[in-house]
């Protein structure tokens, strides 16, 4: 093939690529849902009208069985936004306001898992906002609180001193520190 050839058949591919491009631009705006607790991957295929295959090269998902609550996904294909409810999520109290990363009770520093240096401080922060959004009044069935614990380890006391001792007490003995915590969150969904 000549190099005139070559030349106008790359013009031609190239230009019916950027065609094609310009004309499903308004077409491709994906949406995204939220993952909630509950929820698989398959039940938000199912949910959303997508396939499961689609939405995990839309998420570049390799293990489809690893999501996360809070984990915003793309949804393929789609134009309008939309958010996943499941039975448990009703019951969850929610703020749109992100809690800051400095926050820490004087309760806090005692302890080994208190958020002590950055990382720690910034896995707590990251913790409570995938958990409760930072609210003490939060709750979700068993789960209370800031922290979500399950509401028999703050033994009937909701203070927001004693949410925080506590926390830093189960995050302590379960996990040694707050980064530790917050992996073990990432891998499994909870902590």
């Amino acid at each position: 093939m000549s190099l005139n050839k070559r030349i106008k058949k790359m013009l031609i591919t190239t230009t019916a690529a950027a065609g094609l491009l310009i004309a499903g631009a308004g077409v491709a705006s994906a949406s995204s849902v939220t993952v909630h607790s509950g929820d698989t991957l398959s039940s938000i295929s199912r949910n959303n009208n997508v396939s499961l295959s689609s939405l995990e090269q839309a998420n570049s998902l390799s293990d489809s069985s690893v999501i996360y609550v809070g984990q915003q996904l793309t949804l393929p294909g789609t134009g309008t936004q939309t958010t996943v409810s499941t039975p448990a999520q009703n019951t969850q109290s929610t703020q749109t306001t992100q809690p800051s990363t400095t926050q820490s009770s004087s309760n806090d520093t005692s302890n080994s898992a208190s958020a002590g240096n950055s990382s720690d401080a910034a896995a707590k922060a990251w913790i409570v906002s995938h958990e409760s959004g930072g609210s003490y009044s939060a709750s979700n069935g068993s789960y209370v609180g800031k922290y979500q614990l399950d509401a028999s380890y703050l033994n009937g006391d909701y203070s927001q001193a004693n949410q925080d001792r506590v926390a830093n007490q189960y995050v302590s003995s379960r996990y040694g520190s707050w980064t530790n915590a917050q992996s073990f969150w990432q891998s499994h969904g909870w902590y």
